[in-house]
């Protein structure tokens, strides 16, 4: 089944927590976004990960160069999964997943920038990542005439593992499993909602309904 992650983009430890607490119920992976591991530091994986250890704990990275050294520092402190750019070197990728053996741990592949994510994501996927994600950023997402269902097409293109990220909500959320993603990532759909826990609790329940 499809898991569902839920990437935090918020700015503090405390607030990370404190959303997480509502929705881990609901969700298999807590994502760690990039401008929370800048504002916090690690520290704030190590603490995401003493909070719910029975969670795959996200840390995005976005790592573009010493794939080796950001993804150990990021798995000593704590984390299960961290992303590299797609659009980087291979050297960075395969160095980063040397890392991920060491500590038996994952890598993801991010493909903001990636002008072909359906061939980058085949490419990569020979290297060893855990999954693709296949992902629009928040500034691409305001362009006009963005949809989602354009990653949903390339996941179905490229017949590997991959996640979706950028306009994932309950509009759209059976249209990713049916696609058969491995991940599903919502963002705003989960902590800018009213009631974080009800809109995670409503999308692993449609997650539920639907037989990739």
């Amino acid at each position: 089944m499809t898991k569902l992650q839920v990437a935090i983009d918020l700015l503090t430890t405390e607030a990370a927590l404190e959303l997480a607490g509502k929705v881990a119920p609901y969700v298999d992976i807590i994502e760690l976004g990039t401008p929370l591991i800048k504002a916090e530091g690690l520290s704030v994986v190590t603490a995401m990960k003493a909070a719910f250890p029975d969670k795959l704990v996200f840390a995005d990275m976005k790592t573009a160069d010493t794939g080796a050294l950001e993804a150990e520092m990021a798995f000593k402190a704590g984390a299960d999964l961290v992303t590299v750019m797609g659009t980087v070197d291979d050297a960075t990728i395969k160095g980063a997943i040397e890392a991920a053996k060491k500590y038996d741990r994952k890598v993801v592949v991010d493909t903001i920038g990636v002008k072909d994510r359906v061939q980058r994501a085949k490419e990569v996927t020979a290297f060893g990542v855990a999954f693709v994600e296949l992902h629009a950023g928040l500034d691409e997402q305001a362009l006009p005439g963005y949809s989602v269902q354009t990653l949903i097409g390339e996941g179905r293109e490229a017949k590997v593992p991959f996640s979706v990220a950028g306009g994932v909500n309950i509009d759209t959320i059976k249209d990713v499993v049916s696609a058969g993603a491995t991940v599903a990532v919502a963002g705003g759909a989960i902590y800018g909602a009213a009631d974080p826990a009800a809109a995670a609790k409503a999308l692993k329940e449609a997650i539920s309904t639907v037989t990739a």
